[in-house]
């Protein structure tokens, strides 16, 4: 990596990787990979200059002549560990050779028995030979530091570890192989362009000379805004994902939401019962439709009550409207459209405008006459079931992926699931909007390039080009386990 930026002359950032550099201490690591307790094998991994060298103390090959710092890269070789004359273990070695490793650095991997004692037995040998335990996440810092991954990428691991669901397990893999970085890097190589230009007339600004095509830079700005204003909102579906998305199942008493959340999740989660006020609390479970993990949650029926512990029950139901992504109001098939149009101003109240209400019209099966549709100038959506039947639920949870844009995913679009991603994102915006605004209000060149240069400062944030503080590196790596 320094040599490519000798190369090309990126002295700011050779300056910037020479000290991140230098925060790493030369010294070689090892920790356990695997999950603590009993298994079948155990991983313990070793990254550092000194990694042959100290398993070699410790290591007896089958082939006595084995010297490992001279055998092939990419190759397993199988052995004993023993501590003096006691053997520990028999054990797989994988040899990893620098640059061409997870980290850049030379990695042995230790394959073993996973007894819990052999596991700690071999780690201590390791570390009486020199090693030192690794810290939580620094394997793939270091991966970082030596230029093998940006930052999003790096912070893209541990949302793969801990995706629990196809669809976080996609968002997590695009960004780990790049796809939101080079969105990015793309931006900000339009934007260097441009800057360069500015702060070039500002060299020759007695001569009143224009390098930069104002008509260009504005056209560039507007389609930067548009991206970045797709990838912030996007956000919104990433997290979601990641935590799994909210749908709150709302509606007077009776009307049906117990059996839908049943039929929902093939099970008799919530009781189901004629009495008027039966669920007092919000009943919560997880269902997992095309790869994309759903949270249920079952609500106290909406309607006027002097009960002290039922009046609770719908105080939550509106804190659960406003907590989730997804609304199903739910209504029962002989309801007018009048008294249904009157409740759905309510929730929509309770919801706001950024969440996605489906009109679902409960007990078709009992109806005899035809549901007409609402107008409603596509504010939500309507689907006509019969949750006692399952009549219908599948259109359903097809209607409740098109309110959360399910299709994003298939078509492989960048989406952020990053908390300070989605930050710095919303700052470059707040400083495109000045730059703008700037350009309308004819502000001087210095102005409009540090507009400019702020955008290009948070967008660098993301990828980590422009991080180099222990307490930043350490607050994002902190949050890894042990032996990544």
């Amino acid at each position: 990596m320094l040599y490519k930026l000798i190369k090309t002359n990126d002295f700011v950032n050779i300056a910037t990787f020479v000290k991140k550099y230098e925060m790493i201490e030369q010294n070689t690591i090892c920790a356990i990979s695997t999950a603590s307790g009993n298994g079948a094998i155990a991983l313990i991994r070793l990254s550092g200059s000194e990694a042959y060298s100290i398993v070699s103390k410790i290591f007896q090959s089958k082939n006595d002549s084995l010297d490992l710092s001279k055998v092939k890269p990419q190759t397993i070789h199988f052995g004993t560990i023993s501590d003096g004359e006691t053997i520990i273990d028999e054990v797989l070695l994988s040899i990893f050779k620098a640059p061409n490793t997870f980290t850049g650095e030379n990695i042995v991997e230790i394959s073993c028995h996973g007894s819990i004692y052999i596991q700690q037995k071999i780690l201590q040998l390791l570390l009486k030979n020199g090693a030192q335990l690794a810290q939580p996440g620094e394997f793939t810092q270091r991966a970082y530091m030596n230029g093998k991954m940006d930052l999003s990428q790096a912070e893209a691991v541990a949302d793969l570890i801990a995706s629990t669901n196809a669809a976080a397990h996609k968002i997590a893999m695009n960004q780990m192989r790049g796809g939101f970085s080079n969105e990015l890097k793309k931006l900000r190589a339009e934007l260097l362009q441009f800057i360069s230009l500015i702060e070039l007339e500002l060299d020759f600004s007695e001569e009143d000379v224009e390098f930069a095509d104002r008509t260009q830079l504005l056209a560039l700005i507007n389609k930067i805004e548009t991206i970045i204003s797709a990838l912030i909102k996007s956000f919104e579906l990433g997290n979601a994902i990641k935590n799994g998305v909210p749908v709150a199942i709302v509606g007077e008493p009776n009307v049906g939401k117990s059996t839908l959340l049943n039929a929902i999740l093939n099970e008799d989660k919530a009781i189901v019962s004629d009495i008027a006020g039966t669920t007092r609390d919000a009943i919560e479970d997880t269902f997992n439709y095309n790869g994309v993990a759903f949270r249920f949650i079952d609500t106290a029926g909406l309607r006027e009550t002097t009960d002290t512990i039922e009046s609770l029950g719908i105080e939550r139901t509106y804190q659960k409207i406003n907590q989730a992504k997804v609304v199903l109001a739910l209504f029962d098939a002989i309801d007018s459209n009048e008294k249904i149009s009157l409740e759905l101003l309510k929730i929509f109240e309770k919801a706001g405008e950024d969440k996605q209400v489906i009109l679902v019209r409960n007990k078709v099966d009992t109806s005899e006459n035809d549901i007409v549709k609402i107008d409603n100038n596509n504010l939500f959506s309507q689907v006509n079931i019969s949750a006692k039947n399952k009549q219908n639920i599948d259109e359903l949870l097809e209607e409740i992926g098109k309110a959360i844009r399910l299709d994003s995913l298939e078509n492989n679009e960048v989406i952020v699931s990053n908390i300070r991603h989605m930050e710095a994102l919303s700052l470059a915006f707040e400083a495109l909007a000045r730059a703008k605004d700037g350009m309308q209000m004819g502000i001087s060149n210095d102005f409009l390039a540090m507009d400019i240069r702020e955008v290009i400062h948070h967008l660098a944030g993301i990828t980590g080009d422009e991080i180099s503080t222990d307490e930043i590196l350490g607050n994002i790596f902190g949050h890894f386990c042990i032996g990544k």
